[in-house]
């Protein structure tokens, strides 16, 4: 099944990376999720909504198969709400931080495509999206305070 894998290197510890993905004030920030319901334990459920004008524009929910504080966020049953194309899941998505001697190596993996128009164009437009992604996040916590 095909995989989509980026990584890059932040100068903050790994406990705040990966907080950029579990915190609804950083979430927002770097990312524009306007509402989120994150229950970071097994089974919880991991939501995240972008709105624009009051209306629900894209959700991305998931559960939380596995948090490590520090190192890792893994959710399984993800799935993609987009307002013009079908729902697409279940997908994983794995968010692992990795400490090196300059900061924190980010490494996001999502799998699960499945085949067809939709999905190649959804694996298309997340193959793209991430690097872009990962440098937002990058930026934004590297302006933060300490």
């Amino acid at each position: 099944m095909r995989f989509v894998e980026s990584s890059i290197v932040i100068n903050k510890s790994p406990g705040m990376v990966l907080s950029a993905f579990t915190n609804q004030y950083h979430l927002k920030n770097w990312w524009g999720v306007e509402r989120s319901l994150i229950d970071l334990k097994k089974g919880g459920l991991y939501a995240l909504v972008w709105q624009s004008n009051n209306a629900m524009d894209f959700v991305s929910t998931g559960i939380v198969a596995e948090y490590l504080p520090e190192c890792q966020l893994k959710l399984e049953n993800v799935a993609y709400f987009n307002p013009y194309r079908p729902v697409f899941g279940p997908m994983e998505l794995m968010v692992l931080t990795t400490p090196e001697d300059i900061g924190t190596t980010l490494t996001v993996v999502q799998n699960g495509y499945q085949y067809g128009p939709h999905w190649d164009w959804y694996y298309n437009v997340v193959k793209d999206a991430w690097p872009q992604t990962l440098v937002k996040i990058k930026d934004y916590l590297e302006k933060l305070s300490d």
